[in-house]
C-alpha cells in the first residue's frame, strides 16, 4: 500500500502546475542533437551528482533518466540509427555494427554498417564510407525536404555516428578518420571549411606531445587497480605517449576536438541565423572508448565524465553566444556494462567472459566435425559469440533445417546462452509496441530484425556474460546485449527559458524525432516511423499537435 501511495504522490507531483515565464519560448531556429556514445542510464545516475556544467544545466530541462534503446542489438550503429529517424533498426536496416552478406563476390563477407561494399577495394576493416545502408530518412533529410534552405551539419568522433544521425543529405559531415577529421569520399575538398584544417592542426599538435594524466579531485576515491590479466589492470589513470592515436580516442581531448569543430561550424555557418531552421548534430565518442578500454567505473570513466560535462558546457555557451532560439536533445546510442572482473568484486557472481567455444568459427568447426561436413569455408559466419549467425551457403538447402536445429540445441545446452531465435521465428513476431520495458527477448530481437540482412540464428547471451572472450586489442568491456544495462539511456530535452520536469517512466530514443519535429511544426507521417511525440510542456499548451 505504501508503494501505491508513493506512486500516487509522484503522479500528482508530475501533474502539478508549473509557473510559466512571462513570454512563451519562440520556435527554435536551431535544433542541436548530441549523442554520447555508451552513456548508459546507469553511468548517468552514478556520475550525476558531480555534474556542474553542461550536463548539470541540461537537467533544468525535461529529463527522462531511464529511456530506452529498445532493441536487442545494442551497438553503436543501430543505436545511432534510431535517434533521428524515429525508427527501430528493423526499419532503418541497421541491424548491427557488422553483418554478413554471403552473396558478396569479394572474399570478405562481413559488411560494416557505414560501408559501401560495392566500392572497389572496400573491405569491412578498410571501408569506403557511405550513407547508403540507412534505409530511412533522418530528421535532417525531412527538414531539407520540407525546406531546401534548411542546413544540416553532422560532426562526430565516429563515421557511423555522423552518418546515421546526419542522414543522406547533409550540408557538412565530418568524422574522425583515424588521424584527422574527414568527410564522405564523394565530397569535394573545395567544400572543406577553414575550421576543419584548423582543428586538425590543433589535434595533430596535441597528439604529437605526451600527455601527463591529471586525476580530478572528485575522482580520487575511484582510483584503484582492478587486475584483468597477469599483465593488465585498469582503474588508475595512465599517461599518454606521444603519437598514440589509439589512446587519444579514449581521452577528454577527443571529445573536446569534436566539440571545437561543431562550435566552429556553428559560428562560421551562422547556423540558426537564417530564415530557415537548421540542425546541428554532435556525436561525442570518447565515453565509448573509455568504457571498452577501462570499464564504466574507475578513475578513467570518472575523469571522462568530468570532461564530458565541461565539453557540453562549452557547446551550450556557444549556442547562447549565437543569440538564436535553440533546442537541445541529448541521449546515447546504447548503454554499457562494466568489466566482469570488477563486477565480481561488487558481488555479481555470474559475471564472466564468454566461452571461446561460443565463437562462431569454433562452434561451427566443432559441429561440422560432429556432422562429418567438409566445407571450404566456415560453417557459421558471425561477428562474435552473440547476435546474428549465418549458415554457410555451401550447406545444401535440404540439410539446412536439420543443421540449424542441431546448432540451436547445442547452443541452448550451453550454460551461458539465454535464447536462440531463428529467422523464421522472428518473422512471425509482431512489431512490438510500448511499454518497451515489458518486451520479452523475442520482441527485443524483432526490433532489430531485417529479413534481408539478419542471420539464420540470433544468439543471446545470459546477463552479465561479457562477449569479449579474453581482453585484447585494448578492450576489456563492451555492450550489445538485450539486457537493461545495455538498453537504458538518458534522454534529455532543453530549451532556455522553458520550464522543465523529470519523468521516471520510460520513453524510447525513437520518440526523439517526432518530438523535435513537433517543436518546429514539421509534419511526420506516423505510419513511417515507430516513435511517438512526447509532450515537453506540462501546461495546457501541448508541444505535440
Amino acid at each position: 500500500m505504501k508503494s501505491i501511495a508513493r506512486a500516487g504522490a509522484m503522479l500528482a507531483a508530475l501533474a502539478a502546475p508549473i509557473a510559466l515565464s512571462a513570454q512563451p519560448a519562440p520556435k527554435p531556429k536551431l535544433i542541436v542533437a548530441i549523442s554520447v556514445d555508451q552513456f548508459s542510464a546507469d553511468v548517468f545516475a552514478e556520475y550525476r551528482p558531480m555534474f556542474k556544467d553542461g550536463l548539470h544545466r541540461l537537467q533544468d530541462g525535461v529529463v527522462f533518466p531511464s529511456g530506452y534503446q529498445s532493441h536487442a542489438a545494442t551497438e553503436t550503429c543501430p543505436g545511432h540509427s534510431t535517434i533521428l529517424t524515429g525508427s527501430h533498426p528493423a526499419r532503418t536496416g541497421i541491424i548491427a555494427n557488422n553483418w554478413f552478406d554471403l552473396s558478396l563476390k569479394r572474399d570478405d563477407k562481413k559488411v560494416y554498417c557505414s560501408e559501401n561494399p560495392e566500392a572497389p577495394g572496400s573491405t569491412s576493416d578498410n571501408y569506403v564510407v557511405t550513407t547508403g545502408m540507412l534505409k530511412v530518412p533522418t530528421l535532417g533529410d525531412r527538414m531539407k525536404q520540407a525546406d531546401p534552405a534548411a542546413r544540416v551539419v553532422s560532426v562526430a568522433g565516429k563515421d557511423r555516428a555522423a552518418v546515421m544521425m546526419g542522414g543522406h543529405n547533409t550540408d557538412q559531415i565530418w568524422y574522425w578518420g583515424g588521424k584527422t577529421y574527414v568527410t564522405l569520399p564523394e565530397r569535394s575538398e573545395r567544400e572543406k571549411p577553414r575550421a576543419v584544417d584548423q582543428i586538425n592542426a590543433r589535434v595533430a599538435g596535441t597528439i604529437a606531445r605526451p600527455h601527463k594524466a591529471a586525476l580530478p579531485a572528485q575522482c580520487r576515491g575511484r582510483s584503484f587497480a582492478v587486475p584483468v590479466s597477469e599483465k593488465q589492470s585498469v582503474g588508475e589513470l595512465a599517461d599518454r605517449k606521444a603519437e598514440d592515436f589509439r589512446s587519444f580516442r579514449a581521452a577528454v581531448d577527443f571529445d573536446a576536438a569534436t566539440a571545437d569543430l561543431a562550435i566552429a561550424l556553428l559560428k562560421d555557418m551562422k547556423l540558426g541565423q537564417g530564415a530557415s531552421t537548421d540542425l546541428l548534430i554532435v556525436g561525442l565518442s570518447a565515453t565509448d572508448y573509455v568504457g571498452h578500454g577501462f570499464g564504466t567505473s574507475g578513475a578513467e570513466m570518472c575523469t571522462q565524465m568530468v570532461g564530458l560535462d565541461a565539453n557540453i558546457g562549452r557547446i551550450l555557451a556557444a549556442l547562447d553566444a549565437a543569440g538564436v532560439p535553440y533546442a537541445v536533445t541529448l541521449t546515447a546510442d546504447h548503454g554499457g556494462h562494466d568489466l566482469p572482473e570488477r563486477n565480481r568484486q561488487r558481488g555479481f557472481a555470474d559475471a564472466e567472459r564468454a566461452d571461446v567455444a561460443l565463437l562462431p568459427a569454433n562452434f561451427g568447426k566443432a559441429l561440422g566435425e560432429e556432422l562429418g561436413l567438409t566445407l571450404k569455408g566456415p560453417l557459421f559466419y558471425g561477428d562474435g559469440p552473440f547476435g546474428d549467425w549465418y549458415l554457410s551457403r555451401e550447406v545444401p538447402d535440404a540439410e539446412r533445417p536439420r543443421i540449424l536445429q542441431m546448432a540451436r540445441a547445442h547452443l541452448l545446452a550451453h550454460p551461458q546462452i539465454a535464447a536462440v531465435l531463428t529467422k523464421e521465428e522472428l518473422r512471425r513476431v509482431a512489431d512490438p509496441k510500448p511499454p518497451v520495458e515489458e518486451w520479452d527477448l523475442a520482441q527485443r530481437a524483432r526490433a532489430s530484425f531485417d529479413p534481408e540482412r539478419s542471420g539464420d540464428l540470433n544468439v543471446l547471451l545470459k546477463p552479465h556474460v561479457t562477449p569479449i572472450t579474453k581482453p585484447g586489442q585494448g578492450y576489456v568491456a563492451t555492450h550489445g546485449s538485450p539486457w537493461i544495462y545495455d538498453r537504458r539511456v538518458p534522454i534529455l530535452f532543453y530549451r532556455p527559458g522553458t520550464p522543465g520536469f523529470e519523468q521516471p517512466l520510460s520513453i524510447e530514443t525513437v520518440d526523439i524525432l517526432p518530438t523535435l519535429a513537433a517543436l518546429i511544426d514539421l509534419k511526420i507521417p506516423v505510419e513511417e516511423i515507430d516513435g511517438r511525440c512526447i509532450d515537453l510542456d506540462r501546461t495546457a499548451a501541448s508541444t505535440c499537435k
